[in-house]
């Protein structure tokens, strides 16, 4: 959504560009895509005729800086990669709270529950506790405070 918004202001803030602007910012764009285009590996080297093309562009429209940003497309899509792992990696994280009650005491849970409809949970939570620490077990234990 915020994209859009950006999108629509940056449509409606190129309507008030000068057409002198425009094309300066389409030369430097042009520029970008011939140095792109030139089969050097590892990073891009610009030439001194580049440096000098962005240089006496750069003294006729300082605005141009917002343009002019030189990134191979493998660069661009690793970022893009690596964005997407961090996202996931936050939405798949584990939300914390209460932990989750194990397979095997399930049943026991809703057993306890369909026999005796009228304990409630703290009820049932003592009488768990009991099953498995094998003695019985007072309300104020199931608290915290121990006799």
């Amino acid at each position: 959504m915020v994209a859009l918004i950006l999108l629509a202001l940056n449509l409606l803030a190129a309507l008030f560009k000068s057409k002198s602007q425009l094309e300066a910012e389409n030369a430097a764009l042009r520029q970008q895509l011939i140095v792109l285009r030139r089969k050097v590996h590892g990073r891009i080297q610009l030439t001194s005729g580049d440096r000098l093309f962005f240089v006496q562009l750069y003294r006729w429209f300082p605005s141009i800086l917002k343009v002019i940003t030189i990134i191979r497309p493998e660069t661009l899509v690793r970022w893009h990669r690596a964005g997407f792992h961090r996202y996931w990696r936050w939405k798949s994280r584990c939300p914390g709270g209460r932990p989750p009650i194990s397979v095997e005491l399930r049943p026991l849970i809703r057993e306890m529950s369909r026999e005796n409809p009228l304990w409630g949970a703290p009820r049932i939570h003592g009488e768990l506790l009991a099953r498995i620490c094998g003695r019985p077990v007072d309300c104020r234990q199931i608290h915290g405070e121990e006799e």
